[in-house]
């Protein structure tokens, strides 16, 4: 049978998604639950990579097992063999050709910036600690601009061992960017005052197509130039037409950024 297991979790002690020799990640931790319920040695294979310290309110993974067992047994067996911070949040059978990351359709993140002047201690592996003075509307301008389809190779990692990398899950089947190329559709860009401290926390939310390795958190790191007035709101075409990294801003804390949803 093929399942679909939908999962959340706190990325914050873990090396991301993918499978690292030495390392604790959520697909490796996943995969050692998996053994120990039905016996099998599987890789079950996620709709993106998360890096390390990025959390998830939806994550979903596909994996083909043998054993003939009850959805419902099986969410439960889960849930009593992984750590708490992670999750399942559903384990049902779907068609064989279900995958959980050629399926995709569009995904959403969230990116989540404190701004009081003490974050406190139970939001703080969770948002990026940020009391800088900020001009939100300015911020909403930019964010609007990156709507549509774009190349964002300007948002792309320029880790000097990305190729290295690429070819590690290449030849372990793992996930890395959402697709070949740099081209991706972005249907939905935007900031929000929302969170547990009333309007103390900025949410940007961000649905698209597709996502190249770190491109959400530097879409925010540049976005945080416009709203401190380093950058202007119609610099991020410019941006864009570049097609250099070095031309946008840093790349924000992963603490701050959820995988939101998966759609297929």
């Amino acid at each position: 049978m093929n399942w679909k297991l939908k999962l959340a979790y706190d990325g914050t002690d873990f090396h991301g998604w993918q499978v690292q020799p030495g390392h604790p990640t959520i697909q490796g931790i996943l995969a050692d639950a998996i053994e120990r319920i039905v016996g099998e040695r599987v890789l079950p294979q996620g709709s993106g990579r998360t890096d390390a310290g990025v959390h998830a309110l939806a994550q979903v993974a596909s994996v083909h097992l043998n054993a003939p067992i009850p959805p419902a047994n099986l969410h439960r067996a889960l849930n009593r063999t992984l750590p708490g911070a992670i999750r399942v949040l559903s384990a049902d059978h779907v068609r064989a050709e279900f995958h959980a990351r050629h399926s995709v359709t569009a995904k959403t993140y969230e990116y989540r910036i404190f701004r009081g002047e003490i974050c406190p201690p139970w939001l703080a592996r969770y948002v990026f600690a940020l009391n800088w003075p900020l001009q939100i509307e300015a911020m909403r301008d930019a964010a609007a601009l990156v709507v549509g389809e774009h190349d964002f190779t300007s948002f792309a990692a320029s880790d000097p061992d990305l190729a290295t990398r690429r070819e590690q899950a290449f030849h372990a089947d793992a996930e890395d960017n959402d697709g070949p190329g740099s081209v991706r559709h972005i249907f939905a860009s935007e900031f929000s005052v929302d969170g547990p401290e009333a309007g103390q926390t900025l949410v940007y939310r961000v649905r698209g197509s597709g996502f190249l390795h770190h491109m959400v958190r530097n879409l925010v790191g540049t976005f945080l130039d416009v709203g401190r007035g380093r950058l202007a709101p119609e610099d991020i075409s410019a941006i864009l037409a570049q097609r250099e990294r070095s031309a946008a801003g840093a790349t924000a804390p992963a603490c701050g950024l959820f995988l939101e949803g998966v759609e297929y």
